[in-house]
C-alpha cells in the first residue's frame, strides 16, 4: 500500500517522419529535430521509463513489476502489460498493422500482439488519418497490396483534436502528418509496415516492408468497432471512459476546480497533456507522466488540466 506518486523520465525515440514539437509543446529535452516518439510510461526493452523521485529514484518500470507487484495490485504476468506514449507525426507514420497475442507470441519470441487506441491531442485543420482498408476478402487483400494498389486499399477519416480512435489488432492504420497523439497500447514493439510512400533514409535506402507478415494478420473485411464514452462527475472532476477491453482501460479526466473520487483498486498510469493542478497537493503539470500505486486511497484534485488516464 502507496501513498507516493510516482513520477516517471520519458525515454525518446528518433524516427524518419517525427519532428520537434515534443520540445516545443511540453517542454522535453529531445534529441534532434527528428524526435517523433516519446515512451512515456514504458517497460518495454526497447526503452525503460525511470522513477525520478521519492522511495523507488532511478528504479525502471520494469523492475518495479517484477520486484514490487504490490504496487501494481499483484497483476499477474511476466511482463508489464501496457505502454503509454506521446507520438508527433511531423510525416506521415508508414501504413502498417500489428499481430494479436497469438501471431506474436509464436512469430515474434514471445511479444506481446498490440492492441492499441489514440487520443488527438492536436492536429491541423481537416486532418485525416488511415483506418482500415476497403478489400473485401483476403484474395483482394493480396491482390492489392502484391501490385501496389494503394489508393483502392486505403481508408481514410477525417479527425479533430479532442477525437477518440480505437485500433484493435489486426487494423490497418496510420497517423497523417501534422498529428500529435498520446497511444495507450499493449506493452510491444511489433510492427508490419505495408507501405511507405517510397521514403529513402539518409543514404538513400527504403524501409523494409513486411507484405507477408500482414497479409497474414490483417483483418478483412474491415470493421469500426464503435464506442460509447460515459462521463460521471465527481466535483469540477470530470471522468469520461473511452473505452474498456481485455488488455486496458482508457479514460479522460478532465479537472476544472475542485474534486475527488476513491483510487479504487488498481494502478494508475496518468499522462497530463493540458494544464496544471494539484494531485493530492502534489503539483502535476502538461508533459508529466506518473503512476498512483494500489492502495493510494482517496484522489484529491484541484486546477485546471487535463488528464488520459489507463489501468488494467
Amino acid at each position: 500500500m502507496s501513498k507516493e506518486i510516482l513520477f516517471f523520465e520519458p525515454v525518446f525515440k528518433e524516427r524518419i517522419w517525427g519532428g520537434d514539437l515534443l520540445a516545443k509543446s511540453f517542454g522535453y529535452e529531445i534529441p534532434s529535430s527528428k524526435t517523433g516518439e516519446c515512451w512515456a510510461i514504458s517497460a518495454h526493452e526497447h526503452g525503460q521509463s525511470v522513477v525520478k523521485n521519492g522511495t523507488y529514484q532511478g528504479v525502471t518500470l520494469g523492475d518495479l513489476w517484477s520486484k514490487h507487484r504490490e504496487l501494481f495490485g499483484n497483476a499477474k504476468g511476466d511482463k508489464f502489460p501496457i505502454l503509454t506514449k506521446i507520438l508527433d507525426a511531423t510525416t506521415e507514420l508508414s501504413v502498417q498493422v500489428h499481430p494479436n497475442d497469438e501471431y506474436a507470441d509464436k512469430y515474434e519470441n514471445g511479444e506481446f500482439g498490440k492492441t492499441e487506441c489514440w487520443y488527438i491531442i492536436d492536429c491541423k485543420e481537416d486532418a485525416e488519418l488511415i483506418l482500415g482498408h476497403h478489400a473485401k476478402t483476403k484474395t483482394e487483400l493480396e491482390e492489392m497490396l502484391k501490385n501496389g494498389r494503394w489508393d483502392a486499399f486505403i481508408r481514410k477519416i477525417k479527425i479533430k483534436k479532442g477525437d477518440f480512435i480505437f485500433v484493435p489488432s489486426g487494423t490497418v492504420h496510420a497517423i497523417c502528418e501534422g498529428t500529435m497523439i498520446l497511444e495507450t497500447q499493449q506493452n510491444s514493439d511489433v510492427t508490419y509496415r505495408i507501405y511507405d510512400f517510397d521514403r529513402t533514409d539518409d543514404v538513400g535506402n527504403k524501409r523494409d516492408l513486411h507484405l507477408d507478415q500482414s497479409i497474414d494478420v490483417i483483418t478483412v473485411p474491415h470493421e469500426d468497432v464503435q464506442l460509447q464514452f460515459e462521463t460521471v462527475e465527481y466535483g469540477d472532476l470530470a471522468v469520461t471512459s473511452f473505452v474498456k477491453t481485455d488488455f486496458f482501460t482508457v479514460e479522460e479526466w478532465n479537472i476544472n476546480g475542485q474534486g475527488s473520487k476513491e483510487h479504487g483498486e488498481n494502478f494508475l498510469l496518468v499522462s497530463v497533456i493540458e494544464g496544471e493542478a494539484r494531485l493530492n497537493n502534489e503539483p502535476i503539470q502538461k508533459g508529466d507522466h506518473f503512476m498512483l500505486p494500489r492502495g493510494f486511497g482517496e484522489i484529491k484534485v484541484d486546477g485546471k488540466a487535463k488528464l488520459i488516464v489507463s489501468y488494467l
